[in-house]
């Protein structure tokens, strides 16, 4: 392993990346195409409920996933809560704590308890094994996590929820242009929900989607993200305000235009972390299947800490004294964040695998706004640190005392 000539910043040195290099730093697209339709929107002064990006934003999300139904919403978060109410969930719902915090709250708002069950630690996915495990007479639905893009064991999930006659429901939002067993992600479960937050692999500024082969269930999604509106002045349901803005919508279709040219910079980037991340001790670069599209968003290192002389947070801030701002993603847990953590029922669960996973996962910058040269700066950060690790320990150390 050669020794990168420069000093780390964190023990003296300058940082290496003068300007901030992000996670989640915003895709844009063809910034004249988006122009063009604010242009559009504003001379036919038509900015919400409905319009005409909105219509054209789920038929093209339609077509592109091969499914029925897409309900565009401002944002995943309400899609879920909607999708959750739709469905008329009560009692306990299964789910990973392994995931955005915002899974949990949704249930927890509408008074339905959330079950945390482990992961898998191969996957970062729900571990069917303690779904099944986790079942009981007050089970109402499971909902699954496609983390990192990745798909759940989407079949076994469906087999233990047919044989108690309850949905499945996907949380998709790293799944946008992923695929499993050769079907677009957006197909499975009852319904699948997608976020098009700024952060994600195609953006709409903020917003989401609920996607379904289920008409009946497509067409009290419609009504409820519209107050329960069916009609002028008639309203049957109720209902909330969900709706995606047509300047969302506009921004949703110019990323969508640029998907594959987006998927193909992702892919490059992760192909180079590979190549240079390989041989690190202790660092392992999370594999996607070449058998499955995946959208590659998403760099996700594993740090082994009786293999790598420094832990993660150590190198987390090793990465942030460099101006990487790189993430510790869903640490430390759903089940370690409010009000779960004070839930005795949540304490007791068994959650080994999640703890330990989510101590030792940093997810590193990726998109349009990272070149080639970038990630082998970042490549060298970590070379830097595992060198001279004794010493970025003892900065740290002396740093936080």
């Amino acid at each position: 392993m050669s020794t990168p000539s420069r000093q780390l910043a964190i023990l003296g040195g300058n940082p290496i990346f003068e300007e901030l290099l992000h996670v989640g730093r915003p895709n844009i697209g063809d910034r004249n195409d988006f122009l063009r339709r604010v242009n559009d929107m504003l001379d036919r002064r038509w900015f919400s409920n409905d319009g005409q990006f909105v219509q054209e934003f789920e038929r093209r999300i339609e077509k592109y996933l091969g499914v029925k139904h897409c309900v565009a919403v401002c944002n995943a978060t309400i899609g879920l809560a909607i999708a959750v109410r739709a469905m008329e969930l009560r009692g306990e719902v299964i789910l990973p704590s392994y995931t955005f915090v915002s899974t949990a709250h949704v249930l927890q708002w509408q008074g339905i308890q959330p079950v945390f069950v482990d992961m898998d630690p191969a996957t970062h996915n729900l571990c069917s094994t303690a779904v099944e495990a986790a079942m009981n007479a007050r089970t109402t639905a499971v909902i699954g996590v496609h983390v990192w893009g990745r798909a759940c064991d989407t079949e076994r999930l469906q087999q233990l929820a047919n044989a108690r006659g309850i949905p499945v429901l996907y949380d998709a939002a790293h799944a946008f242009g992923c695929s499993h067993q050769g079907q677009m992600v957006g197909n499975f479960g009852r319904c699948e929900v997608f976020s098009f937050h700024a952060t994600k692999f195609l953006n709409s500024f903020e917003g989401g989607a609920v996607t379904t082969n289920d008409s009946k269930l497509a067409d009290k999604l419609r009504l409820m993200r519209n107050f329960g509106f069916a009609g002028y002045d008639r309203v049957i349901e109720l209902g909330t305000n969900g709706k995606m803005t047509e300047v969302c919508a506009a921004m949703g279709i110019t990323s969508l235009e640029a998907v594959e040219e987006l998927i193909g910079v992702n892919r490059r980037n992760y192909e180079r972390y590979a190549i240079k991340l390989l041989g690190l001790p202790g660092i392992t670069l999370l594999r996607y299947s070449s058998a499955e599209q995946n959208n590659y968003h998403y760099i996700v290192v594993e740090v082994d800490p009786n293999e790598c002389p420094l832990d993660r947070d150590e190198l987390v801030a090793t990465l942030h004294a460099e101006n990487v701002l790189a993430r510790k993603y869903f640490w430390p847990g759903c089940h370690g964040m409010e009000p779960y953590r004070s839930q005795q029922s949540v304490a007791r669960q068994n959650l080994m695998h999640t703890d330990r996973v989510a101590a030792r996962v940093i997810v590193l910058p990726n998109g349009q706004s990272v070149g080639e040269s970038d990630v082998v700066k970042v490549a060298d950060i970590f070379k830097s640190a595992i060198i001279n690790a004794k010493e970025v320990r003892a900065r740290i150390q002396s740093q936080q005392g």
